[in-house]
């Protein structure tokens, strides 16, 4: 008899008011909910990884960052933190070799490399670049903020999206000494803001979000000459109205079968759903709809992808929505789930 796999939501919160860390739930496919099991103790959770061989949980922290191993029922154990020679982070991702954990610095607007051991330690830092120029004179988006950082496919390149500049730099990263070198830039639009960095599931196509513009850019990637290639190939909105103003897109998501990109959108408190042409990569938007709570920073889809998992940061609350593809519709299901200042979730399997 076949093993059923079971799953785990891992949620990272903010832990100046009551919520001391990472809530982990177990999450109920077939009633499309989750119940909390414990709360990991990590100050100010505000992005996690899983390392490459799905054994350690890479969170930030107050401290840098720390690293929990998972457990074989999913539960999280403390095991290490480190300093990263800078301002905290805001995002975390590792390379395919699980040799090295990358950590984007918004605040400081940092790309910062560090070592990571065998038994799911962190070890030295390697190296940190600091992003330098200006974007917009405009309100907080005028220097560098690393909003993303995150390794192409192949794993031939490092992409840094600076959400105050309006660039992703490309860099390539030594495979022995973890030293960044720029290799190229991608400049996006003037003021756009771009956040988050995603690739489809086979690799062939990337999608950032603009948070000052609230659409999605498409971009085609070839890693396989000398150079990457990045070829933008459709901008679409993510909002009701585009002309609408104070707004900001946050979450992006695609989901496990590749076939659907979910955005969120904070001031409009929208979540819009998408359909992944999987020969052209292009999106086709399904519903954009009202998510009932404040900011919604993070969004994800349970296995399966009938329900949709929304943080709303504001509302201290996680909601959850039934997705009907066909009839472009999102249907509020159960009741809510209260935890303070939610940032981000990440769904885990285990047997």
């Amino acid at each position: 008899m076949e093993r059923q796999e079971k799953y785990v939501a891992y949620v990272g919160t903010y832990t100046h008011g009551s919520s001391i860390g990472i809530h982990v739930y177990d999450i109920d496919l077939e009633e499309g909910h989750m119940t909390e099991r414990e709360v990991v103790p990590v100050n100010n959770a505000s992005h996690m990884v899983k390392s490459c061989d799905s054994k350690y949980l890479y969170s930030i922290a107050d401290e840098g960052v720390e690293v929990l191993k998972i457990l074989e029922d999913g539960g999280l154990e403390p095991i290490n933190k480190i300093g990263i020679d800078g301002m905290r982070g805001c995002y975390l991702s590792t390379d395919k070799s699980g040799k090295f954990l990358y950590v984007g610095g918004y605040h400081d607007g940092k790309v910062t490399v560090v070592h990571t051991h065998h038994d799911g330690r962190l070890g030295s830092v390697m190296d940190g670049i600091f992003h330098k120029g200006l974007g917009s004179v405009a309100d907080r988006n005028f220097r560098p903020h690393v909003s993303c950082v995150i390794p192409t496919p192949d794993d031939k390149y490092l992409c840094a999206v600076d959400n105050g500049i309006d660039q992703v730099k490309l860099y390539k990263v030594n495979e022995k000494t973890g030293k960044l070198k720029l290799y190229d830039i991608i400049r996006c639009k003037l003021d756009s803001g771009p956040r988050l960095l995603t690739f489809g599931k086979d690799g062939r196509f990337a999608y950032i979000n603009a948070e000052l513009t609230n659409e999605v850019c498409v971009y085609r990637y070839d890693g396989d000459g000398k150079a990457p290639e990045f070829e933008k190939i459709q901008e679409i909105s993510v909002v009701r109205d585009p002309a609408s103003k104070g707004s900001a897109c946050c979450g992006m998501k695609i989901s496990p079968s590749g076939r659907y990109l979910y955005t969120s959108t904070a001031g409009e408190n929208t979540v819009a759903v998408f359909e992944i042409d999987q020969e052209t990569g292009m999106l086709t938007r399904l519903c954009c709809l009202p998510i009932s709570g404040d900011y919604p920073k993070d969004i994800d889809v349970l296995p399966g992808e009938k329900t949709l998992v929304v943080l709303n940061h504001e509302t201290n609350e996680i909601r959850f929505f039934t997705i009907d593809y066909d009839k472009g519709l999102l249907v509020m299901k159960g009741r809510p789930i209260q935890v303070d200042t939610p940032n981000c979730i990440l769904i885990s399997r285990y047997e």
